[in-house]
């Protein structure tokens, strides 16, 4: 049985096919959703309505290709469906076939007519029309041009390409984000991060960048010059949690932190790539069952790794890139059978790089192709992004105060929520606005509650050009499919806004007030 933001992916992803609003859309849905029920019973329903369909689940890690298959298996039986990957030792084509990006990147004519293609990890497909993945659909194009494309990812961006729409070549035409991250934890579907503020802190000021990521060889450098006291650290603030995971810059940093731990009478094992197939899996068991408390490892648990009593992770790798970021704290979410919370410490700043997780800031393509840091900060009432110096939004009018700083974050501000009130919503009122420096129409909404409620205004510009639009735009639309209404064919403002109205608003917000103006971070419907 879905749920009911499952059932509501698989319905929003018929509806964007049947308006035909364009080829390829891609679904965002956080760590711990459960892609694979909805990829299963997507494939399910698909041949079942359509028996000459056939689907082809393309990822790049062994791990999922087994999950994916598996929960297929569990939701359909008797499904006719192959397993294609040389990791997996198998070389299977069925009318549903689960397959490793690296197997199938050639053998198109092998794999045949295909009608729906559905991509886990879809952050890792390039722009610009390069890279295994387009070579493999370019074929399959070839063969049937009718072919469509579903991405599925956490994080819809890439590091020196922006957003996965973003450009003339993007393989995705929209982003679809049937639930967030905080209606997950609000629903009790995911658990809550906690994070610290480090005292020990890898120093990046002096680390050169290549490709828009920090140089590996420097980081392991300044990785080392602060190992002994970061590991220090880490047990004292880890009292008495369990399971432990540290991600490393490298695998000789990696080696080096477990060494530590073990002298620390810490039981660790470190986990690389060199690893053989019984090894990785012996070391994970004995992780998962307690015989060892610390796991260590450089660029392999991040995806496909997914045990839930993981209670303390230890981020000793700074990254640029928001999507490793987000990867890596996601090992955290799921939820526990001893704990509700996972603990967070940052010895790599890499919360305050990228915000909390609930509202990670996506990279943005610079002319190199490279990704940019210009000195900017987002409205937190419009999203507008301003120069850091400006006090005065030129969009809704918030004004920052002089000592607020832009993405402070406490000590337990990895989730972003923890400063929310809570406002149980009696209804709504849609209408729209008109910006009064650019001139420029929005979109907004007011929430109704109690008596003693304040009435919570959100505002939407979603005619803005830019990044600042498009979020806008996917937030509404998000609404909208969550409230129960149709937007994507509505001709004027006017006719959206009536839509909209007519609507189920939400059951709960959680919002947060900055100077005189609000910011929601949670719609719940039940």
């Amino acid at each position: 049985m879905l749920r009911d933001y499952q059932q509501r992916a698989i319905d929003q992803l018929y509806d964007w096919f049947r308006l035909g609003v364009g080829t390829n859309p891609c679904l965002v849905l956080p760590t711990g959703a459960g892609k694979s029920h909805i990829v299963a019973a997507l494939c399910k329903d698909a041949i079942q309505s359509w028996p000459e369909t056939r689907v082809l689940m393309l990822t790049h890690v062994k791990e999922l290709i087994e999950q994916n298959a598996a929960k297929m298996r569990e939701h359909w039986s008797n499904a006719p469906m192959g397993i294609y990957s040389a990791s997996v030792g198998r070389r299977d084509i069925d009318q549903i076939t689960f397959a490793g990006i690296q197997s199938v990147r050639n053998r198109a004519d092998e794999i045949g007519h295909v009608d729906l293609v559905i991509i886990d990890e879809a952050h890792t497909i390039n722009n610009n029309q390069s890279g295994s993945y387009r070579y493999l659909l370019d074929d399959l194009l070839l063969i049937n041009p009718n072919l469509r494309v579903v991405g599925l990812t956490a994080t819809p961006y890439r590091l020196g390409q922006g957003m996965l729409t973003d450009g003339d070549n993007a393989l995705f035409d929209d982003l679809i984000e049937p639930i967030k991250i905080e209606e997950l934890v609000e629903r009790g579907y995911l658990s809550q991060l906690r994070s610290k503020k480090m005292h020990a802190q890898i120093d990046t000021s002096s680390v050169h960048r290549r490709g828009g990521e920090y140089v590996q060889s420097e980081l392991e450098e300044e990785f080392e010059k602060v190992i002994e006291g970061a590991i220090t650290e880490a047990i004292l603030r880890a009292g008495d949690r369990k399971h432990w995971l540290f991600f490393c810059p490298g695998v000789d940093n990696a080696m080096h932190a477990a060494e530590l731990l073990n002298e620390f009478e810490i039981s660790a094992e470190c986990l690389t790539g060199k690893a053989t197939k019984k090894e990785r899996a012996e070391v994970i068991h004995s992780f998962s069952t307690g015989q060892i408390k610390a796991l260590t490892n450089c660029n392999i648990l991040t995806t496909g790794f997914d045990y839930p009593d993981i209670d303390l992770i230890v981020m000793l790798r700074p990254t640029l890139s928001p999507a490793l970021y987000v990867q890596m704290v996601g090992r955290g979410m799921r939820l526990k059978s001893h704990t509700d919370h996972c603990l967070i410490l940052d010895f790599a700043g890499n919360i305050e790089t990228h915000g909390p997780v609930t509202n990670v800031r996506p990279p943005r393509k610079s002319k190199g192709g490279e990704s940019s840091d210009a000195p900017v900060k987002a409205c937190p009432e419009c999203d507008e992004l301003v120069h850091l110096s400006v006090m005065e939004c030129p969009e809704c009018g918030h004004v920052w105060e002089k000592r607020e700083k832009t993405y402070a974050l406490r000590d337990s501000d990895v989730m972003g929520l923890d400063v929310f009130q809570h406002m149980e919503v009696t209804g709504w009122k849609w209408d729209k606005h008109r910006s009064r420096t650019s001139g420029k129409e929005m979109i907004k909404v007011k929430y109704y509650g109690g008596l003693t409620d304040p009435v919570v205004t959100e505002y939407f510009p979603v005619t803005h050009e830019g990044w600042a639009g498009q979020k806008a735009q996917e937030r509404v639309a998000s609404i909208a499919n969550q409230s129960n209404c149709q937007i994507y064919n509505a001709d004027t403002f006017e006719e959206m806004v009536s839509r909209l109205n007519a609507g189920t608003p939400p059951t709960i917000i959680n919002f947060i007030k900055s100077g005189n103006f609000y910011e929601v971070k949670t719609r719940v419907w039940r």
